[in-house]
């Protein structure tokens, strides 16, 4: 899918993601999944991924949707963004599709969710564009069997495909890298505007859930000058109820040489950001319980309390604030769910 001639019909336009990669007969994109075939550009990891994992929803992350519940987690290898401190680089990079993969069909990953009662289904770990067929065909068998699907995303895609990929999608946590266009040449070897366009895309035309992330990485994102205006742009553009997550970087990858999120950082960005406007912040990759609690707009109690992954108390009815019944801004069931801090492997028979 997503794909054109070149005009003397010798090579193949992939019209997936901005990048538009133009590929000759036995070429690969640069996520290196996508590849010119037979006259027809190929996902060459339809059905096959790295492994399932169930999940807490929070880990995502994901804080107003279904909260407590669990989610079916997976990805495949590759990734249409080239990040120097991406923190799943031996999935982002690997070009080793044979030895990383098994295989799992849409209609069997749906069943397994199914099966081990998951709320939802997460395309994660690596970047879910460059897979969306895969992806797509997933969401499709879930929502038949009454399983949500989240896509854990760059947000890195074209118009002509954002619709098709995101509709059979019911939450998305896009990663905001950085809020600059240089920021993201440097460090991902992408551009900034087609994220912005999405992100504008799922809040005012789409029915997806959307949260944001952004990795805090000192000496290349973490000023108030880059935090203040993406804040305000959040606040402006999509609307101060999209959830904020400030998350801790750690040397990874090609930024061994950088040095961890100091605790202080993530609560001046927090704080910046309630400066902004914005109603619900987060941090995250950090114990700092005080600011992975959810509050109400309205009247400031704590309606979700988290420690860690897990739910301790949740005061909320009918998606309300139980205190001053302030409407909070989510995908919220009567009650929490109770999957906690675990972590699970799923092995499927196909």
């Amino acid at each position: 899918m997503w794909w054109h001639a070149s005009e003397d019909g010798r090579r193949l336009i992939c019209d997936l993601c901005p990048r538009h990669c133009s590929l000759g007969p036995g070429e690969r994109g640069f996520c290196f999944v996508r590849e010119h075939r037979d006259g027809r550009i190929l996902l060459t990891t339809y059905g096959r991924n790295t492994g399932l994992c169930i999940d807490p929803i929070e880990k995502k992350p994901l804080h107003h949707f279904y909260p407590g519940t669990s989610t079916l987690s997976f990805g495949t290898p590759g990734c249409n963004l080239g990040c120097i401190f991406c923190q799943n680089w031996t999935l982002s990079r690997s070009r080793n599709v044979e030895a990383a993969c098994r295989p799992a069909t849409p209609r069997a990953i749906a069943a397994a969710a199914q099966q081990y009662d998951c709320r939802s289904v997460a395309f994660t770990y690596n970047d879910p564009i460059i897979w969306a067929e895969y992806a797509i065909d997933t969401a499709r068998e879930c929502r038949a069997v009454g399983v949500q699907s989240v896509a854990v995303t760059s947000g890195y895609i074209s118009a002509v495909a954002r619709a098709e990929f995101f509709e059979p999608i019911q939450a998305a946590n896009v990663d905001l890298k950085g809020f600059s266009d240089s920021f993201y040449r440097q460090y991902c070897g992408g551009r900034l505007q087609p994220v912005l366009d999405t992100l504008s895309w799922l809040v005012h035309q789409s029915s997806v859930w959307v949260e944001i992330t952004n990795l805090v990485i000192p000496e290349a994102n973490d000023s108030p000058e880059m935090i203040r205006p993406m804040c305000r742009w959040i606040v402006s553009e999509l609307g101060p109820d999209v959830p904020l997550h400030f998350s801790a970087f750690h040397p990874d990858f090609q930024m061994t040489d950088h040095s961890p999120t100091p605790a202080a950082t993530l609560r001046a960005a927090y704080d910046i950001a309630r400066d902004a406007g914005l109603h619900y912040i987060y941090t995250g990759n950090v114990v700092d319980p005080e600011r992975q609690n959810t509050y109400c707009p309205g009247c400031g109690q704590a309606v979700i309390c988290r420690a860690g992954y897990s739910i301790q108390s949740f005061d909320l009815r009918n998606g309300r604030c139980m205190h001053c019944k302030t409407p909070i801004a989510g995908r919220f069931d009567e009650t929490a769910g109770r999957w906690g801090e675990q972590r699970r492997i799923v092995e499927l028979e196909n």
